[in-house]
């Protein structure tokens, strides 16, 4: 149970949850939220829906699986309206989905979207308003292992957000105690502009390092010139940050490092993943995205033009 103090009145209510996208992201924090009692439903899609519909969502990890039903449409007109909406779909669907969450946004929604890359976040302010859309940065590793099966193939899910427009106390307890009571690690950020750039950086370069070397981010560190490749992508991007005047403190660089050298070493990005699968690449609005900006900003990006022609072709 959620608590929302609007002035000096307090009113409980139980946030209903709307996610779109049922892949690994959106799946999982579903599926987590669903079973700890949170009203969720899924929009999903194919034979991964019709599983969901008919077993329920099952969740694979390396301490153990689980298996929740919950509330699952194609349909977002189907899925009523909805106090947050987590956005959870590929890059290249972003303008679709601002569409498609129409029928499940009302007057009190609040918009969040987990997808990678920087570009999701104005895409729906500018349809629904910058006070109704949340920064949201998902930190997880998984993928659709199977139709109606989520494999989680990182050791950690959390989940950091913030408001773009005004600061919205209420709102932003309600959603840190929903999280919480799921058991995901979550973090309200009052700068998510900064944490949606630190995951960028980091992206960038686990996405071009992973995916054109066709190795996991251990071998990719424990090779000198791979790592050399992911630590050009970092400063790349990161420089890019401070031309758009982004607060990033220069130690960032290094921080991103060592977070890598903390990562499970058979850790890919989700882009290598769909890669290896033949699947259609976000590379568009992950390193294509820092040499687009580079170029507007006359700033040298190398190794990021280097994935972007390696991938690209």
């Amino acid at each position: 149970m959620s608590v929302f103090l609007e002035g000096a009145a307090m009113s409980e209510k139980t946030l209903r949850f709307g996610i779109l996208g049922a892949g690994g992201v959106g799946g999982y924090f579903g599926a987590v939220l669903a079973r700890a009692g949170a009203d969720v439903v899924l929009i999903a899609r194919g034979e991964h829906l019709a599983k969901i519909r008919a077993d329920g969502l099952r969740v694979e990890t390396a301490q153990g699986a689980f298996t929740t039903p919950l509330a699952a449409t194609a349909n977002p007109a189907e899925a009523g309206l909805c106090d947050i909406i987590l956005v959870a779909v590929k890059l290249w669907d972003t303008e679709t989905a601002v569409d498609a969450i129409a029928p499940m946004v009302g007057p009190e929604t609040t918009i969040i979207s987990l997808q990678n890359g920087i570009d999701a976040e104005p895409a729906f302010a500018a349809r629904y308003g910058e006070d109704r859309v949340f920064g949201g940065v998902a930190q997880i590793s998984a993928t659709i292992g199977a139709p109606g099966v989520i494999a989680k193939h990182s050791g950690f899910a959390r989940i950091v957000f913030g408001e773009l427009g005004r600061a919205q106390p209420d709102r932003a307890a309600a959603l840190l105690d929903a999280f919480t009571q799921a058991g995901i690690e979550a973090k309200h950020s009052t700068d998510i502009q900064a944490e949606l750039w630190r995951k960028f950086i980091f992206l960038v370069a686990l996405s071009g390092a992973t995916a054109t070397t066709g190795k996991p981010i251990g071998e990719v560190l424990a090779d000198p010139d791979d790592r050399a490749l992911f630590e050009a992508l970092v400063r790349e991007t990161h420089a890019l940050s401070q031309a758009k005047g982004i607060g990033l403190a220069p130690e960032t660089t290094a921080q991103i490092v060592t977070f890598a050298e903390g990562l499970p070493h058979a850790m890919r990005a989700s882009m290598a993943h769909d890669l290896i699968a033949g699947n259609r690449l976000e590379l568009d609005w992950l390193s294509g995205a820092v040499v687009r900006m580079a170029h507007e900003n006359g700033i040298p990006v190398p190794e990021n033009t280097r994935v972007v022609e390696a991938l690209g072709g």
